[in-house]
């Protein structure tokens, strides 16, 4: 499909939806996708039908309030599954994609990834990339390459310090992770972790909110982030009530979510208990802390897409993809009471895992509705159960019960191999869980450099009877995954708003920054 139909297509989709994104979304969309011929051969039925819709100054003008969405590690496979995944399959047998909030934008890009080091690069050079417009070396944050001695101002430290908007960082894992800390840190390596804590406490930003700093106490010699935080203003805020009491006019906000899970960061979406806060919740109480007349900028990263690709979890992405598409909302319910000052940009740091839809089991056919049997993460998994495991030496067929009531996966020999509704296993399939079972109880996760080739390409650096047990189930849903690490994959950027239209085409991901400071205006 040409890009022009493209964005007619995703125009109509917006129009019936029930996000109604408002007037200015199909205007936008409608006039990106007509002939250039057309628009300069008919200025005045532009302008008219700018004011028609009561958008006249829209175009071309500064976004007071901007909203930057990074769904870490997500490509287009992980965005088109969880559409699938979301998808209906009518009478007539035909299948019809679900949709996201942001995949109805008006505006989409694809943006390339590199970075001084790598075409499969990390999360501090892609966020570096994004926040400041400069490339650098992977694992470096806002510093330049090489010699590692020069530091690049943010654009939100920009926005922050030029324009008087108040600045905002959130994310589902920890809020000194590589990622958020490239919009407020400057180091030489993205393992600083106390270091960056200290950065974020003296940025003088008015809202955080994520999981757990990574080395809270530092070598134990000095305060901790969070004395540290107090000590600059900040309200410290660990209990979900007390983040859910806070209003307006609060001050300066530090929230570490109250329910962490795996590495100190907020659980997966799919595992997080009913009342709960997700990410949507931490986007909202974020416009309630930073709305002002001046503007703001809210940095969101859905941080847990790239940890499950990195475990090659495509049930656990998923949710996590739909969770983030669930935050652009309450990004987009904004936009809808300010069309004629807000921005929304959702993108990637770049793709993680090499997802792909399809495998070579099921040919042509894939049967992502097999994911629905999965009621957990592999890391809930993990602690939940595995852990018993090879403490009490459990037997193979007792942990295959576990298994059959979180993935759905069945053994031949079950009394229930024959009902509706299991995922049948196949001799191959037993006997590739009983060997990673085996080596879990005797060996459990071991780095790289102790397992074999073949280990490794079966089980990366993860437990592995979950990873056979998470490998397992994709295969049978037509799903794959071809590294347990980065790839050099385009990542799509989608736009709606104020100078959403600048964002379509192909271009590298330090345009994002300057295609910002451009259409804000900050040096």
């Amino acid at each position: 499909m040409e890009r022009e139909d493209f964005r007619m297509k995703e125009n109509k989709l917006s129009r019936r939806s029930f996000l109604k994104v408002g007037a200015f979304a199909s205007a936008a969309g409608m006039l990106a996708a007509a002939p250039a011929a057309a628009n300069a051969a008919a200025p005045n039925a532009a302008k008219a039908a700018e004011e028609e819709n009561g958008l006249l100054g829209v175009f071309g003008g500064k976004p007071k309030y901007v909203f930057l969405f990074i769904g870490d590690g997500m490509g287009t496979a992980q965005i088109q599954s969880a559409r699938f995944y979301k998808g209906t399959v009518e009478n007539n047998g035909a299948v019809v994609e679900g949709e996201l909030s942001f995949t109805q934008f008006p505006e989409v890009g694809s943006v390339t990834t590199y970075d001084s080091t790598s075409f499969c690069p990390d999360s501090a050079s892609t966020a570096t990339s994004i926040a400041t417009g400069h490339k650098t070396e992977s694992g470096v944050i806002n510093m330049c390459p090489w010699t590692r001695d020069v530091p690049y101002e943010t654009i939100a430290e920009k926005l922050h310090a030029q324009k008087n908007y108040k600045v905002g960082v959130v994310s589902s894992v920890n809020i000194d992770h590589a990622t958020p800390a490239a919009f407020y840190a400057h180091q030489k390596t993205r393992k600083n972790y106390y270091a960056i804590g200290k950065e974020l406490a003296v940025s003088g930003f008015e809202y955080f909110a994520g999981g757990e700093f990574q080395k809270v106490n530092g070598d134990g010699t000095g305060p901790n982030n969070h004395e540290i935080a107090a000590q600059n203003g900040y309200n410290v805020v660990t209990r979900q009530a007390d983040a859910a009491a806070l209003k307006a006019g609060a001050g300066k906000t530090l929230i570490i979510a109250e329910a962490l899970a795996d590495g100190k960061a907020m659980n997966y979406a799919m595992d997080a208990a009913a009342g709960e806060w997700q990410l949507t919740d931490y986007v909202r109480k974020g416009i309630e802390l930073l709305d002002n007349k001046k503007g703001f900028f809210l940095m969101t990263e859905s941080g847990k897409i790239d940890w499950a690709c990195h475990a090659n979890d495509a049930a656990a992405s998923i949710h996590d993809v739909l969770e983030m598409s669930n935050a652009v909302q309450a990004a987009v319910d904004f936009y809808n009471a300010h069309p004629n000052d807000t921005l929304i940009l959702v993108t990637a740091d770049h793709e993680t895992g090499g997802m792909a839809i399809g495998y070579k089991t099921t040919n042509y056919d894939t049967f992502l509705t097999n994911l629905t049997h999965q009621k957990m993460s592999y890391a809930k998994f993990d602690s939940t159960y595995v852990k018993g495991y090879i403490a009490n030496k459990t037997p193979f067929e007792a942990a295959m019960a576990d298994v059959k009531a979180n993935f759905g996966l069945t053994l031949p020999t079950d009394p229930d191999a024959a009902s509706a509704g299991k995922l049948l296993l196949t001799d191959y399939e037993v006997e590739n869980l009983r060997k990673a079972y085996e080596r879990t109880l005797e060996v459990g996760a071991a780095s790289q450099k102790e397992m074999s080739q073949q280990d490794y390409e079966l089980y990366g650096t993860y437990i592995p009877f979950s990873m056979a047990i998470c490998h397992t189930i994709n295969h049978k849903s037509g799903m794959d995954h071809t590294t347990y690490a980065h790839t050099g994959a385009m990542v799509n950027i989608y736009a709606l708003g104020v100078g959403a239209e600048k964002f379509r085409g192909v271009f590298d991901n330090t345009e994002i920054y300057h295609k910002l400071a451009e259409l804000t205006g900050v040096q």
